[in-house]
This record gives structure tokens, sequence and C-alpha cells, in this order.
């Protein structure tokens, strides 16, 4: 099974078809691929579109041409660096260039490849799992999706500022403080006036929102103190444990006005 993913296709974090367990899935902002699992097959990934299968900051020289494997051995996927820079995993797990191979669990793994000014890029991998069927399955019920939480453009962009370090998958990671959010959103949106003040009232607006539709936790009055970042900590858990914010989104950070 080998099949091409278009760019623009929805996050991998939302989940794939019914496939072979094994199969691969692999997309990155431009595009991804599909591959079947058998012995000793490998898919390449990096910034030289011509010769890899996925192409990963193409525009980004700090990326490596090639920078990246996957390879399927022994009935499971390995990931394994060939570029320059480390590839970063889940829980801040850096994976550096001729180390052993990692290999990946089923379900979702986000990878991301640092690049210049700051920029991370985004390879998200979906690993099938085996689908064992038992007398009291209801395999053939319909999917219940998460409930997402509408946001406007405004509050997303703010929202993915604060809650970035969660969208990158760092260890044990905090929101970024309202000064911090401020200033990083004063940078992508120069005239849009944003201030501490800005950011923590639009903040504070959806988390009362949210808390008014059965979210627990937004709220002081529901915390013990100190309270700290434990209401913006709940919020974007929140936001990412329905996929309303998905590693994708993260392009906001270079292109604000998508």
């Amino acid at each position: 099974m080998t099949e091409t993913l278009a760019p623009g296709h929805s996050s991998l974090a939302l989940g794939v078809p019914p496939a072979t367990p094994g199969t691969i899935y692999a997309l990155a902002i431009a595009g991804g691929i599909v591959f079947g699992p058998r012995e000793g097959r490998t898919i390449l990934f990096g910034r030289n579109r011509p010769e890899v299968h996925v192409c990963i900051g193409e525009d980004d020289r700090r990326v490596s041409r090639q920078h990246g494997l996957l390879t399927h051995q022994k009935n499971q996927w390995w990931v394994s660096n060939t570029g320059r820079l480390p590839i970063r995993l889940p829980n801040s797990r850096l994976l550096f260039t001729n180390e052993e191979p990692i290999p990946l669990v089923e379900g979702y793994t986000p990878l991301f490849v640092g690049g210049s000014g700051g920029r991370e890029h985004l390879l998200e991998l979906y690993v099938t799992g085996s689908d064992v069927q038992t007398p009291t399955s209801r395999h053939l019920d319909p999917t219940h999706p998460p409930k997402t939480w509408r946001l406007d453009p405004t509050e997303r962009l703010a929202l993915v500022v604060l809650g970035q370090r969660y969208l990158l998958h760092e260890a044990r990671p905090q929101p970024l403080s309202w000064t911090q959010a401020a200033n990083q959103l004063a940078h992508l949106q120069p005239d849009a006036n944003w201030t501490a003040k800005k950011v923590e009232h639009l903040v504070v607006k959806v988390r009362a929102r949210l808390s008014k539709d059965g979210v627990a936790g937004l709220t002081r009055e529901e915390m013990d103190e100190p309270v700290g970042n434990s209401l913006n900590h709940n919020l974007i858990r929140e936001l990412l444990t329905s996929t309303t914010l998905v590693p994708p989104d993260l392009r906001l950070l270079n292109h604000p006005d998508d």
C-alpha cells in the first residue's frame, strides 16, 4: 500500500482511516505519504524534495537535504537521524545523527526539526495498530469525535503563542507569561497593539466561555492557592485534548494571518 497525502491534509492528530496494522502515515506542511508495512522498507524525509519521500523545511537551509529515515524492521517502524541537527521527539527526547534508531509506538507521534530564526518544522507520523475484536466490540458503531471549541482567528493565534510549548511536546510545559506572549504577538502583528493586559483579557474571556460550557478547572473559585499558571495550563490541556489546537497550528508562529 502506497499513497500520497496532499498539502493541506488534515492533521494526523485527528486520526487516520482504517488500514493494515503497521501502516505508517507521514505528513509535513508540503504533503506526505502512506506506506504499508514491509520488511526493509525505508522512507526518506528532508529538505531536498526530489530526493525524499516527504519534504520538510524546503526553504530552510538549517534542515538537511536528507534529514532522517523511517525504516520498517522486525515488524516495527524506526526513526533515524541522518541530518546535522537533532530531531526532537515527544517529552523533549533528542535523536542525534548516527544514534541508534528509536522505535515508533502505535498511534500519533510528532517530530520536530529546528530551523533558522527559531523556526520549528513538524513531521507528523501515525502508525496504525492492531484492531483486536472481542465479542462485545462495537466496531461498526459510529465514532464519537471530540468536541472542539470555537475560537476566532485572534483567539487562536494568541492561544497558540501562549501554549506553544505544549504544541511542541516539550517535557513538563508551562504557558508563556502574559508579557512573553504579548511581546511575541507584537512581533507577529506589529499593528495590533498587543499588550500583556490585552492577552490576559482575551484568555480570561475564553476560559470563562469554556467554564460556562462545563469545562472544569478554569476559574479561581475552583482552585486552591497559589493558583499560579494552573488556570492557563488547564485551558491549554483542554484545547489540546479536544483537538481544538493541534501541532500544525504552530504554522501561525511564522504565518499569523493564515
